[in-house]
């Protein structure tokens, strides 16, 4: 007679502890983003605010600012306590070295903050300078909360997460358009290349927005189509048509930069409600899957306790062997059972069976809903990497880098993963031609 030995049980139980941690890890990462995603906010309101001060030569909006900065520096200090606390005070670092490197490089630009603020403060840097240093942090930020979201190993909360990160990315270029916007206001005149740049921020919104809608529940997508609405629409792409009229170098009133950017500061605060919700429903999902899975397994252990204990080996090939006939293995079952009365044997053998074979399932479903919401964070990666080798080529920024990109696919009439993956094959073939030609 054979005995389960209590490693076999232990790692059955294993398996499921192991879901659990994967998930208050998570738990944790999630609750990160959401203050990321805060400071986030706050810096893009800080960007849009230190541009109105500049261009009025100190003049304007001194007062916001200066609430502005205590609002952006409050939340950078909770932020960074919420940091030490999920980071620093575990001992579990090594399957987040990734990320670490990210908030590393995130509160670096950070901590160059002030000096930016001070360079602000005496007028020492232009609208379009202090743009373009705001975009840095903000980027680095993102990708912050890019890399939490990527080692996420529950499919739900993946999708949600998706949803979320491609909303706050949305937000982003929708922050970018009212600061460059501002900028070609500001100056009364807006020439071919600026004018560019809005409308292919535009267009990143689009993308951002429907990637947004792929993963978002129901509720959420519902929620920022009823705040896009015709009416609020309306007024801002009016003035997105005035923008592009203007390319030619054409004059325009400073003055018209207020309405601008009170129309896409209203437009930006409606997002961040919609980013607050997305963030509370994804905290509320993880609280909800981790009590579930910790359920499951106070349920696995009752019935690995109620398995059989003791069972011969034709009990356990007779309940889980696979043969071409279902009904020949049943009979053979019973015919068993009927000459050695040994139900209760075969039973616990066949529940300590399925039992493993549920987990099995499980895990497999969750790895394919999981390649499937993860394949958007793949896309991403690809288009990062295509910018980085146009970065290192031509020595252009990341916001031209995209442009680039971008062009080629508006050109082509294809996507930006499509045109990514053209760019990385090329610099791998060129690569390849170059070591050749060394060896």
């Amino acid at each position: 007679m054979n005995k389960y030995s209590d490693t076999t049980k232990q790692f059955l139980l294993a398996t499921k502890r192991s879901e659990i941690e994967a998930l208050h890890q998570l738990a944790s990462n999630c609750q990160v983003i959401t203050f990321v995603c805060e400071l986030i906010h706050q810096l893009q309101r800080e960007r849009g605010i230190s541009n109105i001060f500049l261009i009025s030569k100190s003049t304007r909006f001194c007062e916001h600012r200066r609430k502005q900065i205590e609002a952006s520096i409050n939340t950078e200090e909770m932020l960074r306590s919420q940091l030490k606390a999920k980071y620093l005070q575990t001992s579990d670092s090594a399957s987040n070295m990734r990320l670490f490197n990210l908030i590393a490089l995130a509160l670096q630009d950070i901590d160059h903050v002030p000096s930016l603020r001070r360079k602000i403060e005496n007028q020492r840097l232009t609208a379009a300078q202090s743009t373009r240093a705001y975009c840095r942090v903000i980027s680095a930020l993102l990708a912050v909360v890019f890399e939490a979201s990527d080692v996420a190993s529950d499919p739900k909360i993946t999708q949600q997460l998706v949803a979320l990160f491609n909303f706050i990315q949305g937000k982003e270029f929708a922050g970018q358009e009212r600061a460059w916007g501002v900028v070609g206001f500001s100056q009364s005149t807006f020439d071919k290349r600026l004018c560019e740049r809005i409308k292919q921020l535009e267009v990143s919104q689009q993308n951002s927005f429907k990637t947004f809608f792929e993963f978002a529940l129901e509720s959420d997508s519902q929620q920022w189509q009823s705040l896009e609405s015709a009416d609020s629409v309306e007024p801002l792409s009016q003035m997105r048509t005035m923008i592009q009229q203007l390319a030619n170098g054409s004059p325009i009133a400073a003055e018209i930069s207020e309405v601008w950017y009170e129309l896409t500061t209203a437009r930006i605060d409606k997002m961040h409600t919609v980013e607050e919700q997305l963030s509370e429903g994804l905290l509320n999902q993880t609280k909800s899957r981790v009590a579930k899975v910790e359920d499951d397994l106070l349920n696995h252990r009752k019935r690995v306790n109620t398995a059989a204990n003791k069972l011969s080996d034709m009990d356990y090939w007779l309940s889980t062997q696979v043969t071409p006939n279902e009904d020949a293995k049943n009979t053979l079952q019973q015919s068993y059972i009927k000459t050695n009365h040994q139900t209760d044997q075969l039973t616990g053998n066949r529940a300590f069976y399925d039992l493993i074979k549920e987990q099995s399932d499980h895990i497999k479903r969750m790895e394919l809903e999981l390649d499937t919401a993860k394949q958007a964070f793949v896309e991403h990666k690809k288009i990062d990497r295509a910018k980085l080798l146009i970065m290192q080529e031509m020595n252009f920024d990341e916001a031209e880098a995209h442009r680039v990109i971008q062009r080629r696919a508006m050109d082509e009439q294809t996507s930006l993963m499509a045109i990514s993956e053209t760019i990385i094959k090329t610099a791998a073939a060129l690569h390849k031609s170059l070591k050749s030609l060394e060896s």
